[in-house]
């Protein structure tokens, strides 16, 4: 497993992050000397995943304290770069309500992420039978979390308690984090694991090939509809049709309890050329799960089911 300081860790004049858009085939560190390319690292995806983005962004906040910045202006910066995942803006409150020195606050937000997502991993993975064979969407291991990973964290310790068989791996289009990351992430792990694209993943239900599906989250409303990575939601419709259990794990901080519904959760359009160089192209980044086709959501709390206004009520941002 990945060493949290080894994906992303605070350093006396720079923020240093595993630059994501290199892997699998180098592991190349980005040095970030300021909250501005803190930013511009979250906004190009050199780091990326809910929790890690909102480590990112204390780590950029305390960066900006210790050069004598206006920390006001670097949160502002932080904030703008990316608007889906909450953790973000979680993380750039945590840290301008804190009254001691900027830096220990922000390694106490990614030990704390980290220690989340094994207690959350260890939940998920009592749901899983001897023999699973998972299916999961984007990345949500330790290289989007600052360590352990959610929907990877469950997987590798379902695999650790020998309940895992297989996993299969959307390759997530159209910047394939499924099969440049996730399987990446399994590879180390030594967990068993096959790359499908993203439109085999129906076949590959309808014919007895997938008894799970579970996928991380960037932010979850108070009603329990979840926004995730582009694809997330058809997937939610196959496992329904096909009655295959859907699991969302993700941390409290990725909880939204100010927004009602996925209706207020915004939508990050990202540039068209990531999908076509020469064609017109929409490429929207997330779609929102509604809860209804979510079997249950796994947090560091626990195992939340429906109705969820009331099961995710005493954790998340509000």
């Amino acid at each position: 497993m990945l060493e949290p300081e080894r994906i992303i860790r605070l350093e006396d004049d720079a923020v240093v992050v595993l630059d994501q858009r290199r892997l699998p085939d180098e592991e190349v560190d980005l040095v970030c000397r300021s909250a501005a390319e803190v930013a511009e690292a979250i906004r190009t995806l050199a780091v990326r995943g809910a929790p890690a983005i909102g480590i990112a962004a204390a780590y950029g906040y305390a960066l900006a304290a210790q050069a004598g910045e206006d920390v006001h202006v670097a949160a502002a910066t932080l904030a703008a770069s990316r608007p889906t995942a909450v953790n973000l803006t979680w993380a750039l409150e945590e840290m301008s309500r804190w009254d001691g020195k900027p830096a220990e606050r922000a390694r106490q937000i990614h030990a704390e992420e980290v220690d989340r997502c094994r207690v959350m991993s260890a939940y998920a993975a009592t749901l899983l039978d001897p023999g699973t064979r998972a299916l999961t969407h984007c990345n949500a291991g330790g290289l989007a979390t600052g360590g352990y990973g959610t929907a990877v964290g469950a997987l590798r310790a379902a695999w650790e308690r020998g309940h895992l068989r297989h996993v299969l791996v959307d390759e997530t289009r159209p910047l394939l984090q499924g099969a440049r990351l996730t399987a990446w992430e399994l590879e180390e792990a030594g967990i068993p694991h096959t790359v499908i694209t993203d439109s085999a993943a129906g076949l590959m239900m309808a014919e007895g090939e997938v008894d799970v599906v579970l996928t991380g989250a960037d932010r979850i409303a108070a009603n329990g509809d979840a926004a995730n990575k582009i694809g997330t939601y058809t997937l939610a419709v196959l496992a329904s049709h096909h009655e295959i259990p859907f699991y969302v794990v993700a941390p409290s901080s990725t909880v939204d309890l100010a927004t009602p519904t996925g209706a207020g959760i915004p939508i990050e359009e990202r540039a068209g050329e990531e999908v076509t160089p020469r064609f017109a192209a929409r490429n929207p980044a997330f779609d929102v799960t509604p809860a209804a086709l979510i079997t249950a959501i796994v947090t560091e709390h626990g195992v939340h089911r429906a109705p969820y206004a009331g099961s995710l009520a005493a954790t998340g941002t509000a």
